[in-house]
């Protein structure tokens, strides 16, 4: 039986099971730190236990800091036809990957 929880972190949710490695935006914390995550529903693969917050639940996911990182890099092009006009921008974005260690029940 699997614990599956849904977690938001950056304004975006996951979903997540204990050992799953995910890549999220940049947190400001130190590497192999813990931090806690907020968890918005909690459930098993028998679908038996159901737990949803509103909007969230008091029992938090655990999670450790395993590096930080930059992604791809994305270009951005700008481009008006007939005079002459042409810019470009580079952007790559700060990452951090994430080990959950725990759900909490």
């Amino acid at each position: 039986m699997t614990r599956f929880a849904v977690v938001r972190t950056g304004g975006k949710q996951y979903l997540v099971k204990e050992n799953d490695e995910i890549v999220v935006d940049r947190i400001n914390q130190k590497e192999k730190e813990k931090i806690a995550l907020e968890t918005l529903m909690i459930f098993s693969d028998s679908n038996e236990e159901i737990e949803i917050g509103s909007p969230t639940l008091e029992k938090k996911t655990i999670a450790e800091i395993v590096f930080h990182d930059k992604g791809e890099k994305i270009r951005i092009v700008r481009f008006k036809a007939k005079v002459r006009y042409r810019r470009v921008k580079g952007f790559r974005p700060q990452l951090t990957t994430l080990k959950i260690l725990k759900i909490e029940s």
